[in-house]
């Protein structure tokens, strides 16, 4: 539905056009320090502003009204809200009839009979990762680990040295690409997860598949284990703490974190909204037809999913090391 978490819970809401957009955070235990310029901070690496990016611009001021006080929390559920300000929904207006290719215009309208809000993808929008990064900088107070991402390949280029010139050839054609985030989380220990259900990696690979484009998640070496002998993929332990030699394993052994590094990429598909004309089906007049898409959208979305994938990978620690806390 709208909520993860079972100890760090969170719930969002808003629609992309909507007055505001947000979430409820509950299970944030209190005396927790919020540092609202982490929050800022992590929300700015969100926006646009490079080569490739939407020129949709919002100010993401956000206000908590709840849940923090003297600027700590106090163990109530933490309310924040992210107004929008930056509307502009009549380029929305032909989507109610012909569905995008590839985005969920099709799907919302079947699901929903008709009442979805439409304007700017409506809840299906990449505006909703604003609060997911809010909420993210606040799981990331509350966990001892060290996260970071990088993006390491765009369609097929590798070297992002080179990225501003890739993407602007693809800008010009009117067409979007895709790219991959690798995620690092340094300092973790050893036992979130569970044998079966909530497994580490499978909480992971819910919570990236939740975040809008996303369409593929390995761990470790992942899907290139496929050309290696388990003599070969195997991690040596090399002493008491459980480190390895190598970490093919990603960190997740059995589904619970042994202690090594966390490693996940994730693939982020390219932007379905494109400049140019396509062809799609039209409910108001039974025919395929030409759709040219209105509308601010990313050339690649991966140049700032970044942030969104960490934080949103700082929400299912945070809640798997509240609950490996309570076992203890």
């Amino acid at each position: 539905m709208n909520s993860y978490g079972t100890l760090f819970r969170v719930t969002l809401y808003g629609e992309s056009h909507q007055e505001a957009i947000g979430i409820v955070i509950d299970g944030t235990p209190s005396g927790i320090k919020i540092d609202e310029t982490k929050i800022t901070h992590d929300l700015n690496l969100r926006k646009p502003g490079a080569i490739g990016t939407t020129p949709r611009k919002e100010a993401d001021l956000f206000k908590i009204t709840s849940g923090v006080f003297n600027g700590y929390s106090t163990g109530s559920p933490i309310h924040l809200t992210i107004e929008n300000q930056n509307i502009k929904s009549g380029d929305y207006e032909k989507l109610k009839n012909q569905p995008r290719p590839g985005h969920a215009d099709f799907v919302a309208n079947q699901k929903y009979k008709g009442f979805q809000d439409f304007r700017g993808g409506g809840r299906f929008s990449g505006r909703l990762t604003a609060p997911l990064v809010s909420a993210g900088a606040i799981a990331k107070m509350i966990v001892p680990f060290e996260f970071s991402n990088k993006l390491i390949q765009v369609g097929s280029l590798t070297d992002m040295s080179k990225l501003d010139s890739y993407l602007e050839k693809v800008a010009v054609s009117g067409d979007s690409i895709g790219g991959i985030v690798e995620l690092t989380v340094k300092n973790m220990i050893v036992g979130l997860g569970e044998p079966f259900f909530q497994k580490l990696d499978s909480e992971i690979g819910k919570m990236m598949f939740s975040v809008p484009a996303v369409k593929g998640v390995e761990i470790g070496t992942g899907f290139r284990g496929l050309e290696m002998l388990g003599s070969e993929i195997n991690d040596q332990i090399i002493d008491a703490t459980g480190k390895t030699k190598t970490n093919h394993s990603g960190g997740v052994s059995g589904g619970i974190s042994n202690g090594n590094d966390l490693v996940v990429r994730v693939f982020i598909k390219p932007t379905s909204s494109i400049q140019m004309k396509q062809e799609t089906f039209n409910f108001e007049t039974n025919k395929v037809e030409p759709l040219e898409i209105g509308g601010r959208h990313d050339v690649c979305i991966a140049r700032r999913a970044g942030i969104v994938l960490e934080n949103a990978l700082a929400i299912v620690l945070a809640d798997l090391y509240l609950l490996n806390k309570a076992y203890q």
